[in-house]
């Protein structure tokens, strides 16, 4: 009589290209349609340092995993399990005696996750000229409907800069690819962060609505070229601005 075990297992003939051999055989275990508590755990924690402002003071922040468990109700053993693999993809660091801490990039890592940031939203900018439809589009031009000379970005700086985050992640979901969407996911937290810090200085916000603007109006005239280009040019012009202003960091 099979076990349990394997009655689940699903055979799949593998037959080689050449010849009348026999067919050969690949026994493969079908996966559990659940989620563990692991995995919700971890898309729960990684999800919640994705919406937090780490780069808002020069403090450290930490995560204490018994409150994890405890705010969760889960054990402590999938709290653990997902801070590994938390700390894997470099979010997070465990140190002894002391607790988890929620990692921070340099200037120069910045730079370059800004620069990364960049290559892959103008591909989406491209994308969505492509994939999107108009309605789609015209949600984009909706987030700054409420701005304008009465209203300006830089007398509303905190609003402004929840608008500017939401556009970018917008962007990247409208552009129809999962694989941008899974490549920016881990760049969001830090790059998200170092907009929020820089959007109120040297009346970037200012700037930042218009060339906002510049790449919507080419989104809706379906130039991909000009979005492509508006969209780079729009966010390597952050990362100068993080390279020559090394006090964010201090």
């Amino acid at each position: 009589m099979k076990s349990v075990k394997e009655s689940r297992a699903v055979k799949v003939p593998l037959r080689w290209p050449v010849g009348d051999e026999a067919a050969s055989e690949l026994v493969l275990e079908r996966f559990a349609p659940e989620q563990t508590f692991k995995t919700k755990v971890y898309a729960a924690l990684k999800q919640a340092i994705v919406n937090m402002d780490i780069y808002s003071t020069p403090e450290p922040t930490w995560i204490d995993e018994r409150q994890l468990s405890e705010r969760l109700g889960v054990s402590r053993t999938p709290v653990r399990e997902a801070i590994a693999m938390l700390e894997q993809e470099g979010f997070v660091k465990s140190m002894p005696r002391r607790g988890i801490m929620v990692l921070k990039k340099t200037r120069r890592e910045v730079v370059e996750m800004v620069q990364a940031w960049a290559a892959l939203e103008s591909m989406a900018a491209r994308l969505v000229t492509e994939n999107a439809s108009d309605e789609a589009i015209a949600t984009l031009r909706t987030l700054f409907k409420d701005f304008g000379e009465e209203h300006k970005p830089s007398d509303f700086v905190s609003e402004y800069s929840q608008a500017n985050i939401l556009f970018h992640q917008t962007l990247i979901r409208l552009s129809g690819s999962k694989v941008l969407a899974d490549m920016t996911a881990n760049l969001l937290v830090h790059v998200r962060g170092i907009r929020q810090i820089t959007i109120g200085r040297d009346d970037r916000a200012s700037r930042s609505i218009v060339e906002h603007l510049n790449i919507i109006e080419a989104l809706e005239k379906r130039d991909a070229d000009a979005a492509e280009r508006f969209s780079r040019d729009h966010t390597l012009g952050l990362s100068i601005y993080v390279d020559e202003h090394g006090d964010i960091f201090d």
